[in-house]
């Protein structure tokens, strides 16, 4: 089993008399990349904020590889890249002028700070920009240069709050892949709002929702929190919607097909409806052609989660 990186327990924070999260507990790996989703104001940016010690907790603890960070803030902070939603850069110094100061800033050896500077820029594909002034970089380098900021450190966790906001399809792309080549070596926290984003480069999902934690699993946990409960059917010879809505378990029955040979059908989560659908085809003649479970959608199981969330 992989040594824990980051370890919250029981965090809890409140603005004034409300509480923004409560007892929120879990771990994070050494490498892989972990979703955070949650509506807005659910709790994300509180969570991830106290995490880079930005904000301190009304109650908990937060441990960065075994460093508390309320006891040894600055050793914790150390083993912390962070990208926030808006990148801290600086318009009017070229690449090499402001990663040389985000070393300096990470108090990191002077001796090291040159060879940083261009393992990080190769790294996030930006070498050839060295002198460029940032206000002249694409939106798509900007957000490398964010990452190389974040990362300059070597450090162990990595939080990027919505990396790709605000990009094209191709820079998204990119960066997305540049994001999975960091968690082959270090811990990465990704904050979205974007499911597909998730589904594509997380390993595990955290789900925060009115200020608690309401999930945390795989993404094929996520994936089969719900149940299906329709399923696609077509028929070489067609049945008539009364024969299939007279079988046991199915609830509706609705053609989906202008030659009504295929059927959308939704039934009440019987697991063995498919094969009371494949006995009643044989004995009746009507020649399966398929029959397909569908796959509840990450929008809907979202919502099903937040909604729960969200009842007295």
């Amino acid at each position: 089993m992989e040594k824990t990186i980051v370890k919250v327990e029981n965090l809890s924070h409140r603005y004034n008399l409300q509480w923004a999260i409560k007892d929120i507990n879990f771990e994070i790996d050494q490498k892989g990349i972990l979703g955070l989703l949650g509506s807005n104001g659910a709790g994300k940016s509180t969570t991830m904020n106290i995490i880079c010690g930005v904000l301190n907790q009304t109650e908990g603890n937060v441990f960065i590889d075994g460093i508390n960070t309320k006891e040894n803030p600055v050793e914790a902070r150390k083993n912390i890249g962070f990208l926030p939603q808006k990148p801290p850069l600086y318009g009017d110094l070229n690449v090499d002028e402001y990663l040389t100061y985000s070393a300096k800033l990470r108090l990191m050896d002077k001796s090291q700070i040159k060879r940083a500077v261009e393992e990080v820029k190769e790294k996030c594909g930006i070498s050839h920009f060295s002198r460029r002034l940032i206000r002249n970089l694409s939106g798509g380098y900007q957000q490398r240069l964010g990452i190389a900021q974040a990362i300059i450190h070597n450090p162990k966790f990595v939080v990027l709050d919505e990396p790709t906001n605000g990009l094209d399809p191709n820079q998204i792309l990119e960066v997305r892949h540049l994001i999975g080549n960091i968690a082959k070596e270090h811990a990465v926290l990704l904050s979205t709002h974007i499911l597909s984003e998730v589904h594509a480069i997380c390993d595990q999902i955290l789900m925060i929702e009115n200020g608690s934690l309401i999930f945390s699993g795989t993404i094929n946990d996520f994936d089969n929190y719900l149940q299906p409960n329709t399923f696609v059917v077509s028929f070489l010879h067609t049945p008539s919607i009364d024969e299939l809505e007279s079988i046991p378990g199915i609830i509706q029955v609705e053609s989906i097909s202008d030659f009504e040979s295929r059927f959308r059908v939704s039934f009440d989560g019987d697991p063995d409806i498919t094969a009371r659908v494949v006995e009643k085809s044989v004995h009746k003649g009507w020649i399966l052609n398929e029959i397909t479970l569908e796959k509840i959608s990450m929008d809907e199981i979202f919502a099903e989660l937040s909604n729960k969330a969200k009842k007295p």
